[in-house]
């Protein structure tokens, strides 16, 4: 019997032909040639290579570390989750700088203005409201849909909380209604800001 060294495997002994004493039995000679044995075989960590064109090879790794990924800028046009989306920091959620715009009231509160945009900001016309009246204008505007809901606050001009308003959507467009909530008739410019919010029904 010998002993060999094989690359990259554990010290092999080698029984020779010539080292094997036949078994006879019944006047027939059976015989074992060329067995390879292995003692104490070990495990051999595979070393992996770098990484190049989506293959590995080369690449030693001794503990695996799972790291949170880092998201870049989103490129799409549209973002869904099935879960919650949770803000942990002082970051707000909403429309960045651009999304928005401006839109003028012309002649008097009941007159139609157009901003195809997701928020922005009105500015009605001066003309006088009465006393506990209601008056409505239509906001055209290609990003509402039926059944989306409109956000709007008073930020200026004019007496703050002296108004109540009121927004129905449709395809295309929204009917705002403004109420002078108090006993006297005002003469004001009130500036609205607004935000359209995507809601469905099912």
């Amino acid at each position: 019997m010998t002993t060999v060294a094989i690359s990259g495997l554990p010290v092999a002994t080698v029984i020779n032909a010539a080292d094997i004493v036949p078994f006879v039995q019944s006047g027939t000679t059976k015989s074992i040639s060329k067995t390879l044995l292995f003692t104490s075989p070990a495990m051999v960590t595979p070393v992996l290579g770098t990484v190049t064109s989506g293959n590995i090879s080369a690449c030693t790794s001794t503990s695996m570390v799972m790291v949170t990924p880092v998201i870049g800028a989103a490129t799409g046009t549209s973002l869904s989750t099935t879960g919650n989306q949770v803000i942990t920091g002082t970051g707000k959620q909403g429309y960045a700088t651009g999304s928005g715009g401006v839109v003028t009231q012309l002649t008097n509160k009941g007159t139609a203005v157009t901003l195809d945009k997701t928020n922005g900001q009105i500015t009605m016309d001066g003309i006088i409201l009465n006393a506990a009246t209601i008056v409505s204008f239509t906001l055209t505007n290609n990003t509402i849909e039926a059944g989306d809901v409109i956000i709007i606050n008073h930020i200026s001009g004019g007496t703050l909380g002296a108004y109540t308003f009121n927004a129905s959507t449709a395809a295309g467009s929204a009917t705002i209604s403004v109420r002078n909530a108090t006993a006297g008739n005002l003469t004001e410019t009130p500036v609205l800001r607004f935000a359209v919010i995507k809601v469905v029904s099912a």
